[in-house]
């Protein structure tokens, strides 16, 4: 019998709806629905949890196979996790090009290293831009950060293509806008994440 199967007769033995189920595994009616329909199985705390709610063991529930299955999937959604984790804390850091001296400011004829807070020297639409690049960057990465505690990994992708995509762009806006340090920063800054993606693709 199959880990679906078992899951439905188990659930109606104890004279269970799929939300009660649900309710007392702290998880969607959805995700309960998947589950027996067999278009998925549950992650090792879920599968814990289920093995306490009727008393049987975890290998009671799944076969070898299945629990290779289980095993290698939670593997990926961890990986999936921490890669965006990593994201996350690449683009909150965006944030350091506001109060680095990565920008060259002329005083009496002398080039300085200044903080954007200080540097004047672009126009003013500029140095918004600056700002908007910078913050809307950090503002992925917060939002990257909080999705770990929610199990979403439609919402991880796009927000690793936004990522990538708005990471891009601010390349080529500060080195078209003549900032090198920042560029350099930028452009080693997405070096990794662009090595995690190509290895989450394989």
């Amino acid at each position: 019998m199959e880990f679906n199967e078992k899951l439905k007769e188990l659930r109606k033995q104890h004279n269970m709806t799929q939300e009660q189920l649900a309710e007392k595994l702290y998880v969607s009616r959805t995700a309960i629905s998947k589950w027996e329909s067999g278009k998925g199985y549950p992650n090792i705390e879920s599968l814990k949890n289920i093995s306490k709610a009727f008393s049987v063991s975890i290998d009671e529930l799944l076969s070898n196979n299945e629990l290779l299955q289980v095993a290698e999937s939670e593997n990926k959604s961890n990986i999936s996790k921490l890669s965006s984790l990593i994201f996350g804390i690449l683009d909150l850091m965006a944030l350091a090009y506001i109060f680095l001296p990565f920008y060259g400011q002329e005083i009496d004829g002398y080039i300085y290293s200044v903080n954007l807070l200080q540097y004047t020297d672009a126009p003013i639409s500029i140095r918004i831009i600056y700002y908007t690049l910078i913050i809307s960057m950090s503002l992925i990465g917060a939002t990257e950060i909080i999705l770990q505690f929610f199990d979403d990994k439609k919402k991880f992708s796009i927000l690793k293509s936004v990522s990538i995509t708005w990471h891009s762009l601010s390349i080529i806006f500060f080195a078209a806008s003549r900032q090198p340090y920042v560029t350099i920063f930028l452009f080693l800054f997405l070096m990794p994440k662009m090595a995690l993606l190509i290895k989450n693709s394989k």
